[in-house]
């Protein structure tokens, strides 16, 4: 027979780029949250939607355009004193 599995036996690896990672775990830590919790808060949602929690898609020309050019405003927007 054996003993009934806990919730939290699965693991998930994956191998990603050092600085992402860390870049990551900035965030997370801000957040005031492991990487572990924001993991388990991804496959949480991807259960609940069925799907990613987010758009994935590659962005146009004119979305990268837009996403600069908002970018440098708020650049501006810094040094307008």
């Amino acid at each position: 027979m054996g003993y009934p599995k806990s919730m939290k036996d699965a693991i998930v690896r994956a191998r990603v780029e050092p600085r992402l990672k860390e870049e990551a775990e900035t965030v997370f830590a801000s957040l005031g949250i492991s990487t572990t919790e924001a993991i388990r808060i991804f496959l949480t949602q991807v259960k609940m939607r069925r799907g990613l929690p987010f758009a994935v898609e590659i962005p146009s020309d004119s979305d990268i355009l837009r996403s600069a050019t908002a970018r440098q405003v708020a650049l501006d927007a810094c040094y307008d004193d």
